[in-house]
């Protein structure tokens, strides 16, 4: 099944452009033919073309679906970037087939990149939106200050994955009741720093592990998505 993207398909009743161009250009889709078409709200229609312009693809909405998500709590996942951004790529991409609600990048001590192309990401994660079937686009948020998101987030359940062993640590699996809204920290390749710590438990967050290996930053951010699933699928 092929989908195409279109968040102001009830305003404008086209696809945007790179939509329309993959429809008409790759595709060769013509008037008459149904295109199945979401607005990452939750929302899924069926749709006929009207004008197949390669720029601004006209459609009619047959039919409307709701498609909300597979599962009830919401999940961050905040993450501070990696040096090799393809690794961040990768991340994204699989945080939004598994299910995520927001993700965004932490901007730490020890962080070695501080910038993320806004656009780049938000098209990987559109792609894994229409590749995994689902309606809804998880929020972005710009990359965002770790004192600014440990004081402000209001998760009901908060976790910061921590390599250290200076200081108690649970078991993610073990803790996590997959009943309630959650935010997962993980930290830079340098991890957080003593104070980072200190501040995210002040405010709540329990520091944890995945696992008895130690995991790259991208590999312990989605080992920890997939734990939340497989909790709450069991709930």
């Amino acid at each position: 099944m092929i989908r195409f993207y279109a968040p102001d398909l009830l305003a404008t009743g086209e696809l945007p452009e790179v939509e329309s161009g993959h429809c008409c250009r790759v595709l060769r889709m013509k008037e008459g033919d149904r295109v199945d078409v979401v607005d990452g709200k939750g929302n899924a229609y069926v749709c006929e073309i009207t004008d197949a312009h390669p720029r601004h693809t006209a459609v009619d909405i047959i039919e409307t679906t709701a498609e909300p998500l597979h599962w009830s709590p919401r999940i961050t996942l905040a993450v501070a970037p990696t040096k090799n951004m393809d690794r961040m790529e990768w991340l994204v991409e699989k945080a939004v087939e598994i299910g995520v609600n927001r993700m965004l990048f932490l901007d730490c001590t020890h962080n070695v990149r501080r910038v993320v192309k806004r656009d780049r990401i938000e098209k990987i994660m559109v792609s894994a939106m229409k590749q995994s079937l689902k309606a809804t686009l998880p929020e972005l948020v710009e990359m965002t200050g770790f004192r600014e998101f440990v004081t402000s987030d209001t998760s009901a359940l908060k976790y910061m994955g921590y390599c250290s062993r200076e200081i108690e640590r649970k078991e993610f699996a073990r803790e996590y009741d997959g009943k309630s809204d959650v935010s997962i920290l993980i930290g830079p390749e340098g991890d957080f720093t003593p104070e980072e710590v200190n501040l995210a438990i002040g405010n709540g967050f329990m520091p944890v592990t995945f696992g008895n290996t130690r995991l790259r930053t991208e590999t312990a951010a989605l080992y920890a998505l997939c734990a939340a699933h497989t909790i709450i699928t069991q709930k």
